[in-house]
């Protein structure tokens, strides 16, 4: 159950950096200077969610939570740092 719940996490993650890069592609922000920045990122990000996924294939539950987690938890705590910044409303000037 909590594979399940943190290998969701990851898959929308992976799915935001892919949307990114296609809308950076679109827009022309995404070019030869930075492509190799973006080529890690994403296939760290897929490494992650599909090596995650094959490790609970393999009977390693524990070990493929521990790697989805790598993607889950910063999703989670970026997705709550920008609620907190919208309820909270800061003015930094």
């Amino acid at each position: 159950m909590i594979f399940r719940a943190l290998w969701t996490i990851a898959v929308v993650v992976d799915a935001v950096a892919v949307y990114f890069f296609v809308l950076g592609i679109a827009d022309g922000s995404v070019s030869s200077f930075n492509l190799g920045l973006w080529a890690v990122l994403l296939l760290g990000a897929t490494a992650v969610t599909g090596g995650s996924l094959w490790l609970k294939k393999s009977g390693r539950p524990g070990l493929a939570s521990a790697v989805a987690a790598l993607l889950a938890v910063p999703g989670v705590l970026a997705v709550l740092l920008v609620l907190a910044m919208l309820i909270v409303d800061p003015h930094w000037t």
